[in-house]
């Protein structure tokens, strides 16, 4: 008895799985979530990009940008689509639409998609694992936005 014990103890630290990217993906969608303050930006179901973008200057958190130089920039199609972008500096921020210079990361998404991951009614992860969020750049710099913008 005491052999199929050890014989079991063995088999389970061998198979334990291992940190995985699946880890790392999942901290990027909860960061780009967005989603505390921005679920007064107006009514879910007529939000729109705009809406959510306006719920955002209210989130900034100073302190958490101190230190940080890193442009956003957004990529959303659809009927309220568009590009706006946000350039923070070393605890500021500006906000604008259109294209930035140089952005240090981009989201692509679909804009009831981006809406929804917002509002949390669909997972960050789930849309960059299914391909309805796409970010291009540094990965590092994604997840910081959701800590400068609770």
């Amino acid at each position: 008895m005491n052999d199929e014990l050890q014989t079991n103890d063995k088999m389970d630290t061998q198979f334990k799985p291992k940190r995985s990217s699946f880890a790392l993906t999942g901290r990027l969608g909860a960061a780009i979530c967005l989603c505390a303050t921005m679920t007064a930006a107006a009514s879910q179901a007529d939000s729109t990009p705009q809406d959510v973008f306006d719920a955002m200057r209210s989130s900034f958190q100073p302190t958490k940008a101190k230190g940080v130089h890193a442009r956003y920039q957004w990529e959303l199609s659809g009927t309220n689509g568009g590009e706006w972008w946000i350039d923070v500096n070393d605890g500021t921020y500006k906000m604008g639409k259109g294209k930035i210079d140089h952005p240090s990361v981009t989201f692509i998404a679909k804009d009831k998609d981006w809406v929804a991951i917002c509002h949390d009614q669909l997972s960050g992860t789930w849309a960059y694992l299914t391909g309805r969020l796409k970010v291009r750049g540094d990965q590092g710099v994604a997840r910081k936005l959701g800590e400068m913008f609770p």
